[in-house]
């Protein structure tokens, strides 16, 4: 029977990491952490940037509860192999699908992995840390309510087309590959 609490603590983990990081993501690394998260929203060269501190600090959290919950402290255990779930989802989505940091490239087309591609693709459209939408990573609102957000903080022709446009091309250079 315990081995059911242990996988309902690492299934609220991963649903609570994800507010939590949605929240970091926009108050801190869109905040105080913008030293370190400007690397994720300017071109670079290399796999590495520094935006991936984060990531380091996020699993050594989880290391460390792992740690502590195989020492005595039932739980943590299993809310740190929740934290590290979430974090083989985030770097499956964020960084192979969204940001295509792998060596191959996959542009979806429809459904669930396309609003959470075009829902960020409208986060990194804005320049700068402010007036950005969908700060999720695992989750993102309707494409329409986005688009309507960014319409109403950046004037007409708003970047969410741009996003709209730079898929398209994404596309279509895919495609041709």
């Amino acid at each position: 029977m315990l081995w059911i609490w242990n996988a309902l603590i690492v299934l609220v983990t991963v649903v609570g990491m994800e507010i939590a990081a949605a929240l970091a993501h926009k108050y801190i690394m869109h905040g105080w952490g913008w030293g370190w998260h400007l690397s994720h929203h300017e071109p670079h060269k290399g796999w590495f940037e520094l935006n991936d501190l984060y990531a380091v600090a996020f699993a050594g959290l989880a290391i460390l509860l792992i740690y502590l919950g195989s020492e005595g402290m039932w739980p943590l255990q299993w809310i740190g192999a929740g934290m590290t779930l979430y974090g083989i989802m985030y770097f499956i989505v964020h960084d192979g699908l969204v940001h295509q940091r792998w060596p191959f490239r996959y542009v979806p087309r429809r459904g669930y992995f396309k609003r959470l591609y075009m829902a960020h693709r409208m986060h990194h459209a804005v320049r700068g840390k402010e007036g950005c939408v969908s700060f999720g990573f695992l989750y993102a609102p309707p494409l329409s309510k986005l688009q309507a957000t960014l319409r109403e903080r950046h004037g007409k022709k708003s970047n969410a087309d741009a996003a709209k446009d730079e898929q398209g091309v994404a596309a279509k250079s895919s495609s041709e590959t």
